[in-house]
């Protein structure tokens, strides 16, 4: 378990480098601000985030899960005001974080399928199949 969470604090770690490389308006001083900055990241989402999710989950489901974008951004915001060294000028910075953040995430979840199993498996709603995709 320790072992998952300081992966996930390293992939995450990842991330935000690369959004501060994409983003102008994101920026971590040294490397060490950023590894806070995940941290306190991870904490946040693991605290507040699920509690954000169920107050807003009608909103969400209205605008069909795009609202978590910006609940996630709001994260990245807090987390900056926390991290003394990691900064994200203005809110449509952090929205551009967050959605950075999630593409990220998804080419993540594809390729650990991929080395892990040599293929990525999709499920389907309806009979217990899946499909294999290459």
């Amino acid at each position: 378990m320790l072992l998952g969470l300081l992966f996930i604090w390293i992939i995450t770690a990842i991330g935000l480098w690369l959004v501060t490389l994409m983003v102008p308006g994101v920026k971590a001083n040294t490397t060490g601000d950023l590894l806070l900055a995940a941290l306190v990241l991870g904490v946040i989402n693991a605290i507040i985030r699920p509690l954000l999710w169920f107050l807003t989950l009608p909103l969400t489901v209205l605008t069909f899960g795009l609202f978590a974008l910006i609940i996630n951004a709001f994260m990245i915001k807090i987390t900056a005001s926390l991290v003394s060294g990691f900064s994200v000028d203005g809110f449509g910075n952090a929205l551009l974080a967050a959605v950075i953040m999630a593409l990220l995430a998804i080419i993540g979840f594809i390729f650990l399928q991929w080395f892990m199993f040599d293929a990525v498996f999709w499920m389907q709603a309806g009979p217990m199949q899946s499909h294999y995709v290459i």
